[in-house]
């Protein structure tokens, strides 16, 4: 299970890494933009471009392929927290967390409780510390954490604030972060470390 968070700036960071991804990838990635709650399907249109991958919005319950016959990204809806359980990706109207629904905290969070060290987070450019919990909480269990470097962010706070959260972080530009994944995700496959 892959998870993406991002805020000022993440739908050309999220746009770049799902374009480096190859129709083969067969991870199933759960995206959390932060959006306006009026936001429409303007955002799934565009992401959709030029991504070899199928993009959906989540349908609360949709169920997680096991293994992932092909690679699947599902972005959280406006105005949704998207949580990730072991069978199915939900969708939840709690309260904002830092200050947003969705929030990538409820995604990280989620994703480590239910995949442990199955799961990599990806910390991309953004202008709040939303993120920095949940990828402590993929360490912690286990998982990898992947950060886009603050230094080419387009705002860095994000990421930093990841980095002072987590102690083992990947720290990439924007453009190596998608065959990072691939290389991540094929020695899991291999079952090497």
């Amino acid at each position: 299970m892959i998870v993406i968070g991002g805020s000022l700036g993440g739908m050309k960071a999220v746009m770049e890494v799902l374009r480096g991804l190859p129709a083969t990838f067969p991870g199933t990635i759960a995206v959390v933009l932060h959006r306006q709650k009026e936001d429409n399907e303007t955002l799934l249109e565009v992401l959709r471009t030029g991504v070899a991958l199928p993009v959906d919005e989540v349908v609360d319950k949709e169920p997680i392929p096991r293994p992932p016959a092909r690679g699947r990204v599902w972005l959280a809806p406006a105005n949704y927290h998207l949580l990730v359980e072991e069978e199915h990706l939900s969708l939840s109207t709690d309260e904002a967390v830092n200050f947003a629904r969705p929030s990538i905290d409820v995604l990280f969070e989620s994703a480590a409780d239910a995949y442990g060290p199955g799961v990599i987070g990806v910390v991309l450019t953004g202008a709040s510390s939303d993120g920095a919990r949940g990828a402590a909480a993929i360490e912690r269990r286990g998982g990898i954490v992947i950060v886009e470097d603050p230094a080419t962010a387009r705002c860095p706070i994000m990421p930093d604030a990841a980095l002072r959260a987590v102690k083992a972080a990947l720290v990439r530009p924007i453009g190596e972060i998608a065959a990072l994944l691939v290389e991540l995700t094929m020695a899991r496959q291999e079952g090497t470390p």
